[in-house]
C-alpha cells in the first residue's frame, strides 16, 4: 500500500503544532486533525484511521485518557503519544492504559517519526491480516467438522 493510503488523525490542542504536522505529512500520507478529544470522537465515528496520534497534555483529557476512552470501541488504529514533557509516569500509563505503540518528545523529528508512522502501520496491516487469517481457519475449520461429523454419520 502506498504511504498516501496510510490515513492518520493527529489530536493537539495547540493549532500551531497541527499546521505543522499537517505542513509536514499532508503529501504522503492523509491527515485529519483535530484540537480536541470531542473533535477527535467525531471524526471517528466517520472516518477510519490507520494511525491515530495525540497530544499528551490537553484541556479537559489527556491524550492517554483519550486513548483508553476509544479503545473498546476503535481497537485497530494504532497510536502514538506525542508530548512536550518528559514525564516517565505518562510514558507508564500510555504504555498499560492506552495500549500506546510509541511515545514521542516534541518538538519531534521529522524522519524518525516518519520512519515510525510506516512501521506502526505494517503493525496495522499484520494485525488486520492475522485477524482475516484468524475468521477463515475458523471458518475452515468448522466446514471440516460438519464433513467428519456427516461422514462419521453415514
Amino acid at each position: 500500500m502506498s504511504s498516501q493510503h496510510i490515513h492518520i488523525l493527529y489530536i493537539d490542542d495547540e493549532v500551531n503544532n497541527l499546521n505543522a504536522f499537517k505542513a509536514s505529512f499532508r503529501r504522503i500520507y492523509t491527515v485529519q486533525t483535530a484540537t480536541s478529544a470531542e473533535e477527535a470522537e467525531k471524526l471517528l465515528e466517520s472516518n477510519t484511521f490507520h494511525i491515530i496520534i495525540s497530544d499528551q497534555r490537553m484541556p479537559k483529557m489527556t491524550g492517554i485518557e483519550f486513548f483508553e476512552s476509544i479503545l473498546e470501541r476503535y481497537p485497530e488504529p494504532i497510536r502514538v503519544l506525542l508530548t512536550g514533557y518528559a514525564d516517565i509516569n505518562a510514558v507508564i500509563d500510555a504504555i498499560n492504559k492506552g495500549q500506546v505503540y510509541k511515545y514521542f518528545s516534541k518538538p519531534w523529528n521529522e524522519d524518525e517519526l516518519k520512519h515510525n508512522i510506516e512501521k506502526a502501520y505494517e503493525v496495522y496491516s499484520l494485525r488486520k491480516e492475522n485477524k482475516e487469517l484468524t475468521a477463515k481457519l475458523l471458518d475452515v475449520n468448522e466446514k471440516l467438522e460438519f464433513l467428519l461429523r456427516q461422514k462419521l454419520i453415514s
